[in-house]
Order: structure tokens, then sequence, then C-alpha cells
């Protein structure tokens, strides 16, 4: 069964250029792919920045919990994810005790 209307759609989405996504959404979008590649909730971003490819945004994820807290071990992890907001690599950089990053 052909349909004129699907291919009639097809070619007008593929004419216009398609609206990039906001700093917000991406974010929101890497912050699930951290979560769920992690098994850790992210606690924030610490940095979002755009390159040629869409998104660079690195989150800072409590890899350990510890009793005072001030024991935790932080992580931060590089997540690059495309305009569209679809992740294209992730990769822990950084893992450090709470109260003892960089300043």
């Amino acid at each position: 069964m052909y349909d004129e209307d699907y291919d009639e759609r097809a070619e007008r989405s593929q004419r216009r250029p398609r609206e990039a996504l906001s700093p917000a959404t991406v974010t929101q979008a890497v912050l699930r792919d951290v979560a769920e590649l992690t098994g850790k909730q992210p606690s924030g971003v610490t940095a979002l920045e755009r390159d040629d490819d869409g998104w660079v945004v690195e989150v800072e994820v409590v890899e350990e919990r510890r009793v005072p807290s001030s024991g935790d071990i932080l992580s931060i992890y590089r997540a690059q994810a495309s305009a569209a907001g679809a992740l294209t690599g992730f990769r822990r950089v950084r893992r450090y005790q709470r109260g003892h990053g960089d300043d």
C-alpha cells in the first residue's frame, strides 16, 4: 500500500532544517542517560558547552555514600550528545572525595 501523504511529510521534514534542542532539554536527556548507565542518581551538572557535533555535558555523581557525608566519593562524567540530544559518548573523567576537589 502506497502512502502519498507519508512521502510528502518526509520530503517536507528533509527540506526544513531541524530545530536544535535547548541546552536545558539536552541536559535533562544526558542526566537521564547518566543515571541509567551508572545506576546512580546524578547530583548536578558541572559544565555544559556546545561543540561542532552537539553538546558536551559534565555531570557529578555520588559514587559511594559514607557516614559522615564528607567521606562520600564523587565522580565527574563527561558525556557527548548530538544536537538532537542523543548520547554519543560517555566516560568518567575524575573521581574524588567530597571536599577534596579542585578549588
